[in-house]
């Protein structure tokens, strides 16, 4: 299925379950040159986090995983398959990452990002996310590490 045909199809948020583990590190191996594991997935699952899935008619082609730690939310992991990057669908999953982690008793929300990744960063600023710091080295990197920047929001 296209991306463009996928607009006429329902979306639908569901909470991860153990039988989209597989299909969930498939599609981060697709988005990541240094993926999440399939165990990486399945620990956010077994430590409770929040993590969700959305389908477009029927089809996994997104996730979020969100650690809440008191009254703060991080933002693990969120990653939309490249034919449906683009089209809102990134947006509406944040969305729904940011909704969850306020109805869970979340003020703020934090994340890191890849200065490489423009449309991440382009995405985050558009909700209201603001740079408040640098993480040296985070990230592993083709050429050896990669810094990331560290984004807030607040969801109240």
């Amino acid at each position: 299925m296209s991306g463009v045909a996928s607009l006429n199809l329902p979306v639908e948020f569901f909470p991860m379950a153990a039988g989209d583990l597989d299909a969930v590190a498939a599609l981060e191996a697709q988005l990541q040159a240094f993926p999440w594991t399939r165990g990486n997935f399945a620990d956010s699952l077994q430590a409770g986090h929040s993590v969700w899935v959305v389908r477009i008619g029927g089809e996994l082609v997104g996730f979020s995983v969100v650690m809440a730690v008191l009254d703060e939310a991080h933002l693990l992991n969120i990653g939309i398959a490249p034919r449906h990057q683009g089209l809102g669908f990134g947006a509406r999953l944040l969305r729904n990452a940011m909704e969850c982690a306020r109805l869970g008793g979340a003020n703020k929300m934090f994340l890191e990002v890849r200065p490489s990744n423009a449309r991440a960063v382009e995405l985050y600023q558009h909700f209201g996310f603001r740079r408040i710091g640098l993480r040296k080295g985070y990230y592993p990197a083709l050429g050896g590490r990669e810094d990331a920047l560290i984004f807030d929001k607040d969801l109240r």
